[in-house]
């Protein structure tokens, strides 16, 4: 390599990699797409990624070690991780960052992941004057982007999150879900302090804006957000639930989580995380199909409320992985012409603006404008 390129995509054979690329072209900014078999990132460089051909770009066989992710950081200004669960790969991907100066971000909605990097590299990455963003995607950004225009309200304190999408998990989403509800507690915030959801709930009924039939949703992990905004004084409760808009996906969901469980109970770690991917190579084994608007529609719905208000905002949107692709690229486009609003432990919001991304995410066609309703 000459220069080295100041952007790396670190998994981008996988479904959101490629789409992480596919954005970085647009806004003409060159990249490394990395990953551990230069076979697959060529294929899917070659077949996955529209416009490649007018892309500045080069792909890197690199294994996963810290030293190697290292040597292969140094030079790049900002690393985009796809690697999931994160848990259990990103912790390599981060000290590799920070050792080569990094700024580093990722798709991971794992509330134990993101609990770990605050606790543990928060405070190292801000001394450094990097950004340490996990969970920049659809499924907690546009959320998070519809409390921020709620909480623009002064005096409401909690946040009532719903986030759907059309279409199903990508393979190794359905990995992650599987992993981490195997191997993680998922909370909520109350009165500023984590709770966490009762194990064996099973789904929740949800009215949700735009269909009179009820939906079914799960928590999800917990998400994101209660640890974002466990940090903004603002906010005091923040409970998510989310699902896919397909009620017969959704009924399914549970069982196959219970069962994996069961059969996994008193396997050690190591044994227990290689049966759940078997596991979830048997629900999703094939790479989704290009996202088609018509079907693969979002939908963010954020109540907030206080003593004395409240405030209700809807983000309509289509295509969540293009979502999460965009936001991914364009969190690079402004570390390579400007700091961050925040350094060290940030929410896509925090560091780059709310306003900053919904235009962004407009610009490109992927929402509508949000239904704001507020009474104070």
């Amino acid at each position: 390599m000459s220069a080295k390129k100041p952007v790396i995509v670190y998994g981008a054979s996988g479904y959101t990699g490629r789409l992480v690329c596919e954005y970085l072209r647009e806004y003409n900014i060159p990249f490394i797409a990395a990953g551990r078999s230069a076979e697959k990132l060529n294929a899917a460089m070659k077949a996955n990624v529209a416009g490649i051909e007018t892309a500045d770009f080069e792909v890197v066989e690199v294994p996963h070690t810290v030293s190697a992710l290292t040597e292969l950081f140094n030079g790049a200004s900002v690393v985009l991780n796809t690697v999931g669960p994160f848990a259990r790969f990103g912790g390599e991907v981060v000290q590799a960052c920070w050792a080569s100066r990094c700024h580093y971000t990722d798709t991971t909605g794992e509330q134990d992941w993101l609990i770990t990097l605050e606790q543990e590299w928060g405070t190292k990455f801000a001394n450094a004057g990097l950004l340490l963003a996990p969970g920049i995607a659809q499924m907690y950004t546009t959320g998070e982007i519809a409390a921020q225009l709620c909480l623009e309200t002064p005096g409401l304190d909690t946040l009532d999150i719903a986030v759907f999408w059309g279409g199903s998990p990508t393979i190794a989403s359905t990995q992650t879900i599987l992993v981490n509800a195997a191997m993680a507690k998922a909370y909520y915030l109350e009165q500023n302090k984590y709770v966490e959801h009762q194990p064996d709930a099973g789904l929740y009924n949800l009215a949700i804006p735009g269909q009179h039939e009820l939906a079914l949703a799960l928590p999800w992990g917990g998400t994101s957000h209660p640890v974002w905004f466990k940090r903004d004084p603002r906010v005091a409760n923040v409970k998510v639930l989310g699902g896919v808009f397909n009620r017969a996906l959704m009924l399914g969901v549970p069982q196959i989580v219970a069962a994996a469980l069961e059969a996994t109970k008193d396997m050690n770690p190591d044994d227990r995380y290689a049966a759940l991917a078997q596991t979830a190579a048997g629900v999703m084994n094939t790479m989704p199909p290009r996202e088609n608007p018509r079907v693969n529609k979002s939908m963010d719905s954020v109540h907030a409320s206080g003593p004395l208000g409240r405030a209700h905002c809807v983000i309509n949107g289509n295509s969540n992985y293009k979502q999460t692709g965009l936001l991914q690229a364009y969190a690079a486009a402004h570390l390579l012409q400007q700091p961050p609003r925040r350094v060290g432990f940030a929410s896509g919001c925090q560091a780059f603006g709310h306003h900053e991304l919904l235009g962004q995410l407009r610009s490109f066609g992927l929402v509508s404008k949000p239904v704001l309703t507020v009474h104070d």
